[in-house]
């Protein structure tokens, strides 16, 4: 089998454990820090918001150095600070420690986001790169399966010996396997798709309508130029800052309108599992349709599903279905759209770096959705104005997406050869 898919699989175990414990998993702890501790829910949220302030410092730097040196190091020194992270965070006694202890675990984390690990992968693919990145991706989506057991781990044993068991996890999983990882294909004898040796670079590349077989070759300061760039890290933007949100208070919102902790943690389980139809769909389609309108179209399904995630009451609680269904897909299929576009708009000698700039603006939607949802919590005693907000956002992002980026003609069609 070609090594490209070795580092795929790898890739899915990483993502997988750190989305289902740490991402995702932050909601099962939650409650318990802010009921022990008597911390108000907006105190804890701005844990959350460091993993988005960490992010957009520490990910451009983590993109140039597995530019030029390949993830494999950058891997192996952001799960060992994760799991140093988790382990200080089980002895925290004051808010201070807790921001401190959780900051280096997202430190650690910074160097992991899923769309580094595509990046990635995307340097070892061309005919199978969105299938290659779906399957990447939805090892966000199989962290779901995580949840159900970090939750039973929170209300056996105590958050504080839930995250020590956490910690020595990630010592025992992502970081041995950050030693599969590897940089480009050609350093150790390979082509992108195992293609054999003298296969000219259109036969590897695969045409999709006017699109040329030789990428575009954007530097970095180009692409922080370009009003594409933007578009698409604003949009981006909007989508994490919903995306954060939810993932962080959807148990709290769940036992606000009286749903047991045990049916929420499989509830919340199957949002990401739902989530693995949209990551490798919309990217076995990235690799045969426009990239941008399957974006567009993701914005819009995650949208949607959080405007319907407003309506969900006790009452009303067959609405769960829905939005499991809409909004799982949605976010699903927009995460392999970024590393896409970003070879689509900009090429992939820099890829690493551009997707760490967009990441950086990203922060400001991961900074702020998650304490703005427990601000509105905390003062209205309900989510549902935070949901409205939200989902609104992502359906104008989806609008001004499609509008704008569908204009662009770019260096990379047959139009502009001459």
């Amino acid at each position: 089998m070609f090594y490209g898919w070795y580092m795929v699989m790898a890739c899915v175990m990483i993502s997988m454990y750190f989305s289902g414990t740490i991402y995702m998993g932050f909601t099962t702890i939650f409650t318990p820090i802010a009921n022990e501790m008597g911390w108000s829910y907006t105190q804890v949220s701005f844990a959350a918001s460091l993993r988005g302030f960490e992010a957009g410092l520490l990910v451009p730097i983590s993109g140039m150095i597995m530019d030029r040196w390949g993830p494999r190091r950058v891997l192996f020194g952001g799960a060992f600070m994760t799991g140093l992270g988790l382990l200080l965070l089980s002895r925290i006694q004051s808010l201070f420690m807790f921001y401190v202890a959780f900051g280096l675990v997202c430190m650690g984390m910074s160097t992991a986001p899923t769309g580094l690990l595509m990046s990635a992968v995307a340097n070892w693919f061309r005919r199978n790169e969105g299938l290659a990145m779906g399957i990447t991706a939805s090892g966000v989506s199989l962290g779901g399966l995580l949840i159900p057991v970090v939750t039973y781990l929170v209300d056996t044993f105590g958050w504080r010996q839930a995250m020590v068991i956490v910690g020595f996890g990630v010592f025992a999983i992502p970081l041995p396997l950050s030693l599969v990882l590897r940089h480009r294909p050609e350093k150790y004898g390979y082509l992108p798709d195992g293609a054999k040796k003298g296969t000219s670079s259109e036969q590897i590349a695969r045409p999709m309508g006017k699109e040329r077989a030789v990428d575009p070759d954007f530097s970095t300061k180009q692409a922080l130029c370009s009003w594409v760039f933007w578009t698409v890290a604003i949009a981006f933007s909007f989508h994490v800052m919903a995306v954060n949100a939810i993932a962080t208070h959807i148990m709290p919102f769940f036992s606000s309108i009286g749903v047991k902790r045990s049916i929420s943690g499989f509830i919340i389980s199957a949002v990401p599992l739902i989530g693995i139809v949209g990551r490798i769909g919309f990217g076995w389609m990235g690799d045969r349709m426009d990239k941008m309108r399957i974006a567009t179209l993701a914005l819009a399904l995650t949208g949607l599903g959080t405007l319907t995630f407003m309506f969900v009451t006790a009452d009303h609680a067959w609405l769960i279905i829905t939005f499991i269904v809409i909004y799982g897909i949605g976010w699903g299929g927009i995460v392999p759209m970024l590393s896409g576009l970003v070879i689509k708009y900009f090429g992939r000698n820099r890829m690493g770096t551009i997707v760490g700039c967009i990441n950086s603006i990203m922060m400001l939607g991961t900074i702020t959705g998650a304490p703005l949802a427990g601000w509105i919590f905390d003062m209205k005693g309900s989510y549902h104005l935070a949901w409205l907000i939200m989902g609104s956002l992502l359906m104008i992002a989806a609008v001004i997406f499609f509008f704008l980026l569908r204009q662009y003609k770019g260096y990379n069609t047959a139009d502009n050869e001459a």
